[in-house]
Formats: structure tokens, C-alpha cells, sequence
């Protein structure tokens, strides 16, 4: 009998996590999206970085998955005819102080055998980003960018090619698990799977509780803001203009990104939503709100990271400081330069009970539902990878 799998989310996991099983012949596939359209949250809210590999813990499922994605996710832009471009990313260290850090990430990236990965001084930084400041950097040549809403897009194409289905429009209500299979009411009925996947991102905790899943991880959702360079200011920047990411913050911090199709974005930063779907400070539920602060964790994560967190929200609301920021990096730029605020994204950021933030990629199972509970950066860059990882390790036949 031909197993009926379901798969709760539309963006770039759950499409490739569809297509993994379709191209296996795995059973009869279909995603469920509340949106009207692949790709509406995350995935089509990033920068299109695809990353090669530099920051992660060495044998970390980050680490392991995102060298295997990089290489997928480029053999499958060649083989679709979508643009996936090489453009490198400098990380810079624009102080001696930021020398030691910049040499704990070499030492990763090294062991994590990031291509072409070389330590440049600093001198040597303008052959590659002529308007940069710094002392010294890492250079990773094979550093992409690619356009992930087209990818998803295609890979959802394949989806249906090989037979599987997507439903738009339908918000999960509740799931139940029975001797006849597992029941997955939406806003438009429901069905019967004998598996379900969850790979519901920014609403992967409240979906995960349908099926009386550990209340932690909890998502707590941080907007990312991003101003556009202008259009006569772009040459400012061939590539990508990383600086060194404070080990006492679970962010990067504002850089530079010039983009699949060529515009030069500066951000993002990291400021907490007030809505898991909040793109910008107008946007509040109450009760995502109310979640957040009253989650038992939310005390020692305002101890370990208010100022920073105080830093971030003021950079938000006041411009000069956002500039200041991006400044550092590129001595030339200029206020006016940065011209509008483009759209922004919110990170499904997953957080414990104890005040810890989760950093590596986290995965649950109760019955026959699988739940992936955190999927951060480089979920992207990794999305074939750890449609793969999730198939080889939870779906195997009962």
C-alpha cells in the first residue's frame, strides 16, 4: 500500500523535503501552506546567501549539512538554468582586537574544509573589495548568492511533476494521531496521513504542541532589517563585506551583500518582532508578544543580552546609528547612501526553557509526526541536505 505523507509548510524545506520523497518514489506526497504561494516567510526574506561554511561548530549538523547543500544547491541551479553566482565574501577584522576572534573562525573554517578559503592581510583587502577597511580577513571564494524563491519555486515544479501535490490556502488546526493514521485539520477540512513532517518555521512551536510535543524549544521571532545601497553607490561593493561576529552575540551583525541580481543590500540587524509574522514595528500580536516575555527563559535572556539588544532596537529606529554601523567597513559610504529600507525578514529563532538560544538545526519525533523544531541559517544553503538527513534518519519504513 502506497504511503500517504504529509508535510506541513511551504518554503524551502518543506518543498525540498516533498521533492527528496517524490525522487524516491517514498509515497504519495502533499505539502499543506496556509499562504497562497511557496516560499512566503523565510525563505523569500533572506539574502540569498549560500553559505560555504565558515562559522559552524565542527561536526555539527550545520557544519556536515551545509557543505553538503552548497554543492546540491549549486548542481541544481546549473541544472535548472537559475543564476547562482560566486561572488566571495571578505570577513573583516577592522581592529587588532577583532584579530583573535578572526582567527578562531579561520581555525573553523579549516576544519570544517571551507573551499578556497584563504587568511589575507591587510593591505591586501583592497585587491578584492577596493572601498574596505580593515587589518586582515578571510577570504571564501565560493561564497554564492542565489535567488531562493525561484529555487523552492522549481523544486515545488518537480514536486508535482513526480506526482506529489501542493495545497495553498490551508492553515493547520490541529493534529491527531489514531490507529487509522494521523489527522490533519486545516481552515478547509482535513486528511489522513499514516506520516506527517512539520517544517513549519516561524509557527513550528505552535504546530509542534498539536501533537503534545515539548513545549521547548520555543520560537521567538527577531526582524532583520536591510537598507538598500543606492543604485550609483553600488559600486562600493563587489561581493560580500562580513565583519566579525561578537562571540557574545547569537547574531552576525550589519554587512554587506550584493545580491543575485545585483543590487547591494547593508544589514541585517537583529531586533526582536513583535509578531512571528512582524516585518516591521507596526506590526503586534499581542499574543506572540505575551508568549515571548512570559516564556520561562525570557528573564535570563534579558540579563545576558539587554544592551546589545538596546543597541540594536535604537540602530532600528535611529538611522545615524545603523550608518555608523555599516560605516566601519566601508569608510566612503555615506548617509544618503543608504536610500530606503527594503522588505524585511523576521528569523524563527529557537529558544529553551532555560534562556538558551538553540544554534544548532533540531529535530523531534512523536508517533509518526516529525517535527523540526529549529532550522536556522544556513537552512537555505542546507535545504536539499537536510531534506536528505531527515529522510535517511526518520522515514525509514516502520
Amino acid at each position: 500500500m502506497t504511503e500517504r505523507i504529509g508535510i506541513i509548510g511551504g518554503g524551502i524545506l518543506g518543498i525540498a523535503l516533498a521533492r527528496a520523497l517524490v525522487l524516491k518514489d517514498s509515497g504519495d506526497v502533499t505539502v499543506i501552506e496556509k499562504e497562497d504561494r511557496v516560499a512566503v516567510h523565510q525563505t523569500g526574506h533572506n539574502s540569498g546567501v549560500v553559505h560555504a561554511g565558515l562559522y559552524y561548530a565542527p561536526g555539527s549538523l550545520k557544519a556536515k549539512l551545509c557543505a553538503e547543500g552548497r554543492v546540491a544547491t549549486r548542481e541544481f541551479c546549473r541544472d535548472k538554468n537559475l543564476p547562482y553566482r560566486e561572488l566571495g565574501k571578505l570577513v573583516i577584522a577592522v581592529t587588532d582586537d577583532e584579530l583573535g576572534a578572526l582567527a578562531g573562525i579561520e581555525k573553523r573554517a579549516l576544519q570544517n574544509r571551507v573551499p578556497g578559503l584563504r587568511r589575507i592581510a591587510g593591505h591586501q583587502l583592497r585587491e578584492i573589495e577596493p572601498h574596505v577597511a580593515g587589518v586582515a580577513a578571510l577570504h571564501s571564494p565560493h561564497t554564492a548568492v542565489v535567488d531562493y524563491t525561484a529555487i523552492t519555486e522549481a523544486m515545488a515544479d518537480d514536486v508535482r511533476t513526480g506526482g506529489g501535490s501542493i495545497r495553498f490556502g490551508h492553515e493547520v488546526t490541529g493534529i491527531s494521531q489514531g490507529p487509522a493514521g494521523i489527522r490533519v485539520t486545516t481552515t478547509r477540512g482535513s486528511d489522513v496521513f499514516d506520516r506527517v513532517i512539520v517544517c513549519a518555521g516561524l509557527q513550528s512551536d505552535v504546530v509542534a504542541s498539536f501533537v503534545g510535543a515539548s513545549p521547548s524549544p520555543r520560537i521567538l521571532p527577531f526582524r532583520g532589517e536591510y537598507w538598500a545601497l543606492a543604485p550609483h553607490r553600488e559600486h562600493l561593493v563587489n561581493g560580500m563585506i562580513y565583519p566579525v561576529p561578537d562571540p557574545a552575540f547569537p547574531f552576525l551583525g550589519v554587512h554587506f551583500t550584493r545580491g543575485v541580481y545585483d543590487g547591494v543590500q547593508v544589514g541585517p540587524n537583529a531586533v526582536p518582532a513583535l509578531a512571528r509574522e512582524g516585518y516591521g514595528w507596526g506590526t503586534i500580536s499581542m499574543r506572540d508578544t505575551w508568549g515571548s516575555v512570559t516564556w520561562p527563559g525570557s528573564a535570563a535572556l534579558v540579563r545576558k543580552y539587554w544592551r546589545m539588544g538596546a543597541q540594536e532596537i535604537a540602530a532600528s529606529l535611529l538611522k545615524p546609528l545603523y550608518f555608523k554601523a555599516a560605516r566601519r567597513f566601508v569608510p566612503e559610504l555615506e548617509m544618503r547612501d543608504l536610500t530606503a529600507k527594503t522588505a524585511s525578514g523576521v528569523r524563527a529563532q529557537a529558544w529553551e526553557r532555560g534562556g538558551a538560544l538553540l544554534d544548532d538545526f533540531a529535530v523531534d519525533q512523536v508517533g509518526s509526526v516529525t517535527l523540526i523544531r529549529n532550522a536556522p541559517s544556513p537552512a537555505a544553503t542546507s535545504a536539499m541536505a537536510i531534506a536528505d538527513h531527515i529522510v535517511r534518519t526518520y522515514l525509514r519504513p516502520a
